[in-house]
């Protein structure tokens, strides 16, 4: 009796056994690992909700000061994928993403906004300003040998040719995902990354892509609408990082209180800001969660300026497959507080 019963219980376990290896994925997710919280909404965009993403940058904290933790350099190194903007951007992980051992999963993304445009405006046959022509093909290397030749082949120009007056040139912007349609691109390149992980599905991978694009310029769209009465407004930033989103909107900044946070103002640049506050036509202060707003209430003293907060970490977004547009539909709301005042 024992015998018969020790014989069914065993006879059992090897058929779940049997079910269990039948029914388990023949791959297990990839660890996807981001620096910052927008490339993980991204990633999300691609990849679907179900994807294993993992930003290092915690809430609050800034990507220019931040020092990695031993628990996240373990990360690292079980990591499928590595997405960062790069050097100019995430300092602090410049060393460590330079070592042999992670080079062949690192994706620098980030590349000169300017030199984007110019390769799609070529490719569009068109020489003007903000010619946004999503060809993939813009040759930087993640490392791993295939090629990003997907091309979206949009024609989305933006022919403003305002001046901000600050001292940051476009080109050396390292906010690129404030700019949607320079997002566009990096997702496009994600969507390369990713189809090369085992177990991949390019095609479903394909149709994110194609629902973000979609998603993406249905609120482009409504945001540019959104924004207009924003457009007579003098501007100031903490830091120089608005300009890209700025510059895609059509909005006018006028100053920042710092080039850079890791740099503390001089008190030529702070009397410089005080006088673009003083002649400024209906200013607003644009300050951000992750600093210090003491700088802000010494600067503007005596001065009437509204005030608003900005996030472009996107700490209140939740992550998703529609972060993203949320995240700039939350970007458009920000900057609105200037009007609601």
């Amino acid at each position: 009796m024992h015998r018969l019963t020790a014989n069914r219980l065993l006879a059992g376990l090897m058929t779940l056994f049997a079910a269990t290896l039948l029914t388990a994925p023949a791959h297990a997710q990839p660890q996807i690992v981001t620096s910052i919280k927008p490339l993980e909404l991204i990633v999300k965009a691609v990849a679907g909700d179900e994807a294993r993403v993992t930003t290092l940058i915690p809430d609050n904290a800034s990507p220019h000061t931040y020092q990695l933790r031993p628990s996240e350099r373990r990360l690292l190194a079980q990591a499928d994928a590595i997405f960062w903007i790069g050097p100019d951007m995430e300092t602090f992980l410049a060393r460590l993403l330079a070592n042999q051992e992670l080079q062949a999963k690192v994706h620098t993304l980030g590349k000169a906004p300017e030199n984007w445009r110019q390769e799609a405006a070529k490719q569009d046959g068109h020489g003007h300003g903000h010619s946004q022509g999503h060809s993939h093909g813009h040759g930087h290397s993640h490392g791993h040998g295939h090629n990003h030749g997907h091309n979206h082949g949009h024609g989305h120009s933006h022919g403003h040719g305002h001046s901000h007056g600050h001292d940051h040139h476009h080109d050396e912007d390292p906010h690129i995902w404030l700019d949607p349609m320079l997002a566009l691109r990096m997702a496009g390149d994600i969507k390369q990354v990713l189809a090369q992980l085992p177990g991949a599905d390019a095609a479903q991978l394909e149709r994110n892509l194609a629902t973000f694009e979609a998603d993406l310029r249905a609120a482009e769209a409504e945001i540019q609408a959104q924004l207009e009465p924003v457009r007579g407004m003098d501007l100031f930033t903490y830091h120089e990082a608005f300009t890209l989103f700025a510059d895609h909107y059509t909005l006018k900044i006028v100053g920042s209180l710092t080039p850079s946070p890791e740099r503390t103002p001089g008190a030529r640049h702070i009397a410089d800001i005080q006088n673009r506050l003083r002649a400024a036509s209906n200013p607003c202060l644009l300050s951000e969660p992750q600093f210090n707003e003491q700088w802000w209430r010494t600067v503007s003293e005596g001065v009437p300026v509204q005030t608003s907060m900005w996030d472009p970490l996107a700490v209140d977004i939740e992550s998703n497959s529609q972060g993203y547009v949320a995240f700039q539909r939350a970007l458009a709301a920000q900057v609105l507080g200037c009007v609601a005042q």
